[in-house]
This record gives structure tokens, C-alpha cells and sequence, in this order.
């Protein structure tokens, strides 16, 4: 979340991101219809990470790390702004029209977005999250009033999911600073791919072979998590801010779990003052672990997982 978003070991240590191997017991969840690991992305599937933004702006907000699984390590080949994507714009109608356009073509690919996909299950109005995605718009009129019924409805607090308290994530999905996030990515995005069926949404939908997966991932909780020792302060202009984003990426290629060849991008990534781009890098990094551990443990259809969302880290 571009807005708010202000350990290490050797090769053998990063397998997630390796195609084979299986799953949890049989590969597949009680909720059916999950390969083994890595098996829909066999072959050409590219793994995306996208930093995501609300703001009006969106476009020149937004930004798309792209790369491809090679043994054991994610190869970055792009990173840009949303801006950039054919037919969009710094407006965030374009760019979100873009975006989508972009996870529709894709064929066998990964997406990973930051933004949440649900809310807390005290204030769901469905009683499954399909229901919820697709009225979502039908149910909240704009962002702000999303906000205003979402605070009303829990007295004022501002309620957290379970995935929310477990993975740390920094906000509740209707907080003054996320929101938008939560309501633009959900109406504009989530909704409309879920209505094509263009798109699976683990571990809330089953996988359907040879579609693209969509799931939700945070930057910094899985920095908090994986690496809390890059888990710093790389967002600014300043020379600290850029030694620590090029602290991070040198790190993480040292470990094995990416590698960023091409000269131009690797600038990209390391002169975006936001640390945006290096966002939607280590949220591509969180999309392959989720093609390899693609259901949280005991999801079925009454979960809270399944219900509220599940953020891969």
C-alpha cells in the first residue's frame, strides 16, 4: 500500500519459491480444487507484485514488479507504475481499468496485491466472500461512506481481521489511511475479475486450471515477518533511505530469493523515493509463497480465512 507503507540464509533456505514438491498432505485443502505447489504455474505463468494505491492519482501511485520462477529464486525482468500500462493514465479510473486489464490477459500467472480483500466478520453482510466482492459496490456507495458505516456498525472501534492480528499487518481495512485502498481495490479490481470469472482468489475460491491467481499480500508485514532484520526505515529521499533499499535488495539476492538482472530495472527499483517499487518487489516475493503454501491450515468454508481473506506473507 503505496501510502502507508512507510534473516537470511543460503539458497537452501528460500524453497518457496521452487516449482516442485507437494502440497500439505495431498497438496490439496478441505476446500477443494488446489493443485499441488507450483503445479498451475508450471511453464509460462509470470508472478506479479503490485504495490496498490487509492489515491486519485493512482496511476503515478501504483506500482507492477514482474518476473518469472528459476529454481529457486524469483527473476524480476520489470517493475513501472501503473501509469505506464497501455491505455492508462495518472487518473485512477484508468489506471485501475489498466490494471485490470493486465490480471484478465494474464494466462497461468500470479497476482499479489496490497490491499485488503475483506472485512472483520462482525461486520460482513454475506454469508460467503464471493457475495461480499460482488455487492460490494451495491453496498457502499463511495469510499467515505464504506468508511462511515464500516466505523458505525463497530461502534466507533476500528476493528481488525484474524489474519489482520496474525500477520500484523499496520491497519484495520477501513482506517483513515487505508480505505480507499480496501474500497477502490475491492469494487474496481477484486469485483469485476471475480464477475467474469477471470481470476481464482485463494484460499477463498477454489483454483481452476490454467487461471490466474489473485491474492492479498502486505509489504510490510512480510518484511516483519520473514526479514525482520530489513524490516527498516527505506522510505524517503535521503541517502540512508536509498542505502537501506539497496541494503534490502542486495540482501535478499544474496540469499538466493530474487535476483534482479537487467541494470535499469534494479535503478528503478532503488531511486523510487516512495520505496513503492521495492514494495512491489517483496510483494512479489510473498506471491511465490503463496503459490507454494496456498491454503492456511483447517481453511474450509465457515473459516474466518475463508470468510474475511487471508494476507500472504
Amino acid at each position: 500500500m503505496g501510502e502507508i507503507h512507510d534473516g537470511g540464509g543460503g539458497r537452501a533456505g528460500w524453497p518457496w519459491c521452487s516449482r516442485g514438491g507437494a502440497g500439505g498432505q495431498d497438496g490439496r485443502g478441505p476446500i477443494g480444487g488446489l493443485p499441488r505447489r507450483g503445479e498451475i504455474h508450471d511453464g509460462e505463468g509470470r508472478v506479479y507484485g503490485v504495490d496498490f494505491s487509492g489515491a486519485q492519482d493512482a496511476g503515478g501511485r501504483i506500482w507492477i514488479a514482474g518476473g518469472s520462477v528459476e529454481g529457486d529464486s524469483l527473476r524480476i525482468d520489470e517493475c513501472r507504475p501503473a501509469a505506464s500500462l497501455p491505455g492508462s493514465g495518472r487518473d485512477r479510473d484508468r489506471a485501475l481499468a489498466a490494471l485490470r486489464r493486465l490480471i484478465a490477459e494474464g494466462e497461468a500467472c500470479a497476482f499479489g496485491l496490497d490491499f485488503p480483500f475483506g472485512l472483520p466478520q462482525a461486520l460482513l453482510r454475506h454469508g460467503n466472500w464471493e457475495e461480499f466482492a460482488l455487492s460490494f459496490g451495491d453496498d457502499y456507495a463511495s469510499a467515505g461512506e464504506f468508511r462511515r458505516l464500516c466505523r458505525e456498525a463497530a461502534g466507533g472501534r476500528e476493528l481488525k481481521r484474524l489474519t489482520d492480528r496474525e500477520s500484523q499487518t499496520p491497519f484495520s481495512p477501513y482506517n483513515l489511511r487505508l480505505y480507499r485502498q480496501t474500497y477502490y481495490g475491492i469494487r474496481d479490481v477484486i469485483a469485476p475479475l471475480v464477475r467474469e470469472r477471470l481470476v481464482c482468489v485463494p484460499p477463498m475460491q477454489n483454483a481452476v486450471p490454467g487461471r490466474s491467481w489473485v491474492v492479498e499480500i502486505c509489504p510490510a508485514s512480510t518484511l516483519k515477518l520473514r526479514w525482520p532484520d530489513l524490516y527498516v526505515s527505506y522510505k524517503g529521499g535521503a541517502d540512508r533511505h536509498r542505502l537501506a533499499r539497496a541494503q534490502i535488495v542486495q540482501t535478499l539476492e544474496s540469499a538466493g530469493a530474487l535476483s534482479i538482472p537487467l541494470q535499469g530495472v534494479r535503478s528503478d527499483i532503488l531511486a523510487d523515493r516512495g520505496g513503492d517499487a521495492l514494495d512491489s518487489v517483496i510483494a512479489a516475493l510473498a506471491t511465490c509463497r503463496a503459490l507454494q503454501n496456498p491454503l492456511p491450515a483447517g481453511v474450509d468454508g465457515r473459516d474466518a480465512y475463508a470468510l474475511e481473506g487471508y494476507v500472504y506473507v
